[in-house]
Order: structure tokens, then C-alpha cells, then sequence
């Protein structure tokens, strides 16, 4: 695939995050649990994969089995590059735009990546995206209701809760209205769990700050700052609570 100039929206705070995103993200047993359930999904015969989001690289360069080309795709320059470094061959591209042959592909994926399109329409037109690349019978495997699987029970959940966004971009019954009107069909889903992804409070508080949990959480009747104060002021605020099981999906193109 060509190389585009960068696309508009291209994420430039991913830019400077890249080079630690890993190490603060569950580095690679996350990323290793991740592509195996994303390989799980994929039928034998699959050829080519595009791994959309790609980010680091970390879990592309994972989804390798005999047979099997992939390829990466994100809009952010600094998290391409470092990917690229890793040996995968990218494109800086949005998954909305893809400079893809329509039916030309045997699965998308799309890994921690739906959550983060807030701009409306944008899901379901990267669904419709994914459906016009495919060819019959190819598979869009995906992430659903990802910050959903943060919630644990845990005393960090309870504070949160009040909070929470109703209406998260990647809640899955949305992408499945999104799938069926381009073209895919459920046909299947797996579990997998991210590990060192457990939350202290501390670093919920600190996540909060820092704006990471702008797709989950919107403080009502309290500031930021209060609420995480009040994540901060939980028993044992460096103790990590229970790992997120994320869910996959996978659509098939009919």
C-alpha cells in the first residue's frame, strides 16, 4: 500500500506517547493474550490481514502463523514509525480512508481502537470501511465495550461509576447494528485478558488527570480534581485490583 500524507485528525498526542506506551500499557503478555485471540478468530485459509490501529506494532508483529501476510495502519506518525522499526510493513492512513482496493482483503482487525473514535459517525464509518475491503467471506475481528472490561467490582468501579459515559463508542450492540448495515454478520467472539492492566487507585486518579479515560468517564456535579481525590483516598492506593478480560467479535462479510 502507498504511504499518504498524514490524514487529518492525525493523533499527535499518541506521536509524543509512543515510545513509552508500551511499558504502560501491560507490554507483552497483554499484547501476546491479545494476538492469539485475534488468530483464534481468523479462518485457516486467511492471506492478509491489515491490523488497523496498529499503534507500536506490539501485538502486530504477534499475529504470525504460516501463510498469513499482515499489514499496519494508524494515523498517528510516532506510533507508525515505531511499528515500522518492528518490521511491520504500515501505512499512516485513517481506518475511514483506507487506500485499499475494495474486496481485496481476507480480515481487518481492530485492537483497543473503537473506544477512541468520539468524533460522530466515525465507527461506523470505519465498520463500513473495514466491510467495503473485504472480500466475501473475509472477517472484521474487534475489540467491543473496552473500557466496560475495567469494571471488576472493584472499590476504583464504585467510585467511577456515577460517571460513566452512557454511551461508549464501541458499545457492542452499536457495532452490531454498524455490521449489519455494511455487509457483516456475526459469526463468532473470544475472551482474553489484559494482563498488567489491574488499576491502583493511584492510577486511575492519575489516568483521570491525564485525560485517558475521555472515552469512559464524564465527571458530574465534581471536577476532575475531586474525583480523583477521592480514587486517591481509597485503602491501599497502590494495590493493583483485578485484571480486564476484553472481549472480541468477529463479522463476517457476506
Amino acid at each position: 500500500m502507498p504511504r499518504p500524507s498524514p490524514p487529518p485528525g492525525t493523533l499527535l498526542g499518541y506521536d509524543a506517547e509512543a515510545a513509552a506506551y508500551d511499558a504502560t500499557r501491560g507490554g507483552t503478555p497483554r499484547a501476546a493474550a491479545a494476538a492469539a485471540a485475534v488468530l483464534g478468530l481468523l479462518p485457516a485459509r486467511t492471506a492478509t490481514l491489515l491490523d488497523l490501529g496498529c499503534g507500536t506494532g506490539i501485538v502486530t508483529t504477534r499475529l504470525t502463523r504460516p501463510g498469513l501476510r499482515v499489514l499496519g495502519a494508524d494515523t498517528s506518525y510516532g506510533m507508525a514509525a515505531t511499528a515500522a522499526r518492528r518490521g511491520v510493513p504500515v501505512v499512516l492512513a485513517s481506518g475511514t480512508r483506507l487506500p485499499v482496493r475494495t474486496g481485496s482483503l481476507d480480515a481487518v482487525s481492530a485492537v483497543w481502537l473503537l473506544h477512541l473514535l468520539r468524533e460522530p459517525g466515525a465507527v461506523g464509518e470505519l465498520v463500513a470501511e473495514a466491510g467495503r475491503i473485504l472480500r466475501p467471506g473475509g472477517v472484521l475481528v474487534t475489540t467491543v465495550d473496552k473500557d466496560a472490561a475495567h469494571d471488576v467490582g472493584s472499590d476504583i468501579d464504585t467510585v467511577l461509576a456515577p460517571h460513566l459515559t452512557r454511551s461508549p463508542a464501541d458499545a457492542s450492540g452499536q457495532i452490531a447494528d454498524h455490521a449489519d448495515r455494511a455487509g457483516l454478520e456475526p459469526t463468532g467472539q473470544a475472551r482474553f485478558t489484559g494482563h498488567g492492566q489491574g488499576r491502583t487507585p493511584r492510577q486511575a486518579a492519575a489516568a483521570l488527570l491525564a485525560g485517558r479515560y475521555a472515552s469512559r468517564i464524564v465527571p458530574r456535579g465534581i471536577t476532575a480534581q475531586e474525583l480523583a481525590a477521592r480514587l486517591e483516598r481509597l485503602p491501599d492506593p497502590d494495590r493493583p485490583r483485578g485484571e480486564p478480560v476484553y472481549t472480541l467479535r468477529r463479522y463476517t462479510r457476506v
